[in-house]
This record gives structure tokens, sequence and C-alpha cells, in this order.
């Protein structure tokens, strides 16, 4: 019968074998970490704005300070000078002929509201000249129809312009139609509203639709440069009050040209500036 070996561990040969295991274990993990492949999972996402954010932008946004660095930045992205509030509060010079009027090609331009219109022909389109006739900017509103009122105008080829704003002495030329021989252009309502350099600025950015403007003319439209773009969204309340008579090109013109569209909404209950200094801007009422 086998007795019990048993083996004598010194403590040096104990502390040896510890401080070895030790070396091991580090080199095992110096192995893994710069010869091995670990995967680490991607950083997430930031989360996306609550809505307690939102208002908290939309309210900063409304706020008498961060409007005017809006102008501020603005005006040096357009290259014009910074307006005043005071500017921005004023009344805009409104001009409005209701009368119906005919253009025959060939026949002399007339002057109404604040701009020359003629008709004309290009090559293979039936075009409109709108001449600014004033001393400053103009948001402009020339409501027409060609005669005959033929189908397919929005076929005819398209040329760029400004559908918003002539700039002091210039003018623009806009498609109406393809060209028929004998063809002529009614003209049922003109609006014009003189504003300062910043507020044109501000019109050319806006999608025409949104003031009204129908699609055989807004097609044309080359707005400004910018990365900011507007929304092209109506809501159901302005198209409701453009069609009841509620609210008019006026109202959506003064609006926009006092506040940029990329930021601000127009409001369903906002109306044009009838005198100078009436109301505070930004003058949002719910309308962000």
């Amino acid at each position: 019968m086998y007795g019990e070996v048993t083996v004598a561990v010194s403590d040096a040969q104990f502390r040896l074998g510890v401080v070895g295991a030790g070396i091991a274990v580090a080199a095992l993990i110096a192995t893994m970490r710069f010869c091995g492949s670990v995967s680490i999972p991607p950083k997430p996402a930031p989360p996306a704005p609550t809505g307690n954010q939102s208002q908290l932008l939309t309210k900063s946004a409304a706020t008498p300070a961060i409007y005017q660095e809006f102008l501020e930045r603005d005006a040096q992205a357009a290259g014009v000078p910074t307006p005043t509030i005071e500017q921005m509060t004023a009344k805009f010079a409104y001009r409005v002929d209701e009368a119906r009027h005919v253009l025959e090609v060939g026949q002399p331009a007339i002057d109404i509201a604040g701009v020359r219109l003629e008709a004309k022909r290009d090559a293979d389109a039936l075009v409109l000249e709108i001449t600014n006739t004033t001393t400053s900017d103009l948001a402009y509103h020339v409501a027409s129809s060609p005669m005959p009122n033929i189908s397919g105008c929005t076929s005819a080829r398209a040329m760029l312009f400004n559908a918003m704003v002539i700039a002091k002495g210039k003018n623009e030329v806009r498609v109406e139609c393809v060209w028929r021989e004998g063809m002529s252009l009614a003209i049922s309502r003109v609006e014009t509203l003189e504003v300062p350099p910043l507020s044109a600025w501000y019109l050319t950015l806006v999608p025409p639709r949104l003031v009204g403007v129908e699609d055989r003319i807004a097609r044309g439209h080359k707005r400004a440069e910018i990365s900011e773009k507007c929304s092209t969204a109506v809501s159901q309340a302005v198209r409701s009050g453009l069609e009841q008579g509620q609210i008019g090109w006026r109202d959506l013109v003064d609006f926009y040209a006092r506040h940029r569209c990329p930021t601000y909404r127009f409001p369903s209950g906002y109306r044009a500036f009838k005198t100078d200094g009436e109301r505070s801007v930004p003058d949002t009422a719910a309308g962000m």
C-alpha cells in the first residue's frame, strides 16, 4: 500500500509562480489588443429633437434679438445694407389695378400700377415683358391669360426669370404660352409692392406658389442661391383663405418681405401692414 506523497513548496517558489502567471495574463491582453480584431459597436446617432426642444427653437427664433441676428447675417449674404427695425415695420407702398386690359403683340406697352407691360413673340413663345417704372425694388403680381385660351401652355419652353421681384430700373420677361398666330394676352389684375433691398432678396427665396402664383408662371422662377430652402407646402388654412378671398397676395408678400421664409411660416391671421410700425417683428402669431 502506497502512502500519500507531499511536495513542499517554499515561499520563494510560490512568489515566483504568481509573478509568472501575471506575466502570462499581461502578454495575452497585449496580444488581443494589438494583434486581435475586436469589433466595437458604432456610436449611436444623436437623438432627434424632442417636442420641447423644437418648441425652444421656435420660441428662440421668435425673439427680437434672434430676428435682428437674421437681418444682419442675411444682409451680409445678400450684399445689401442691414435694415433697421423701423424699416422692417414700415408700410410698403402698394398699388393695384383691377381693370381688364388686352395686350396685342406689336402694340404699344401700357403703364399700370408701377409697371410697364408689353406682349411680345419670342420665337415659338408668347411672352410678357414687365418693366419696373418705380424708384424701388418691386414685388409684383400680374394675373394674365392667353387668348384664345388654349391648353398646353405649360409645354412652352421654360425661360428663367424672377417671378417675385423686379429690381429697380430692370425688367423681367416671362413665358405665357406656346405661340399661335393672332394670339393676345388678357391682363385681369396687377398688384405691386415697393420693398427695401433685403426684403427683395427675401422674396426671391420664396417659391411663387406660396403667394398664389399659378404653376404656368411659377415654373420659370429662378430663386436666390442659398443653402437653406423654404418649405413649398401651403397650409390648409392659407389655401382656404386664398380661395375665400380672406387672404390676398399683398398679405403673403408683405409677410415674406419682412420674414425669412426658411425660418418663419405665414400665420393664417397675418395681414399686410397698413401703417408704419403698427406691429412688432417678427410677427409670427403661431405661424412657425
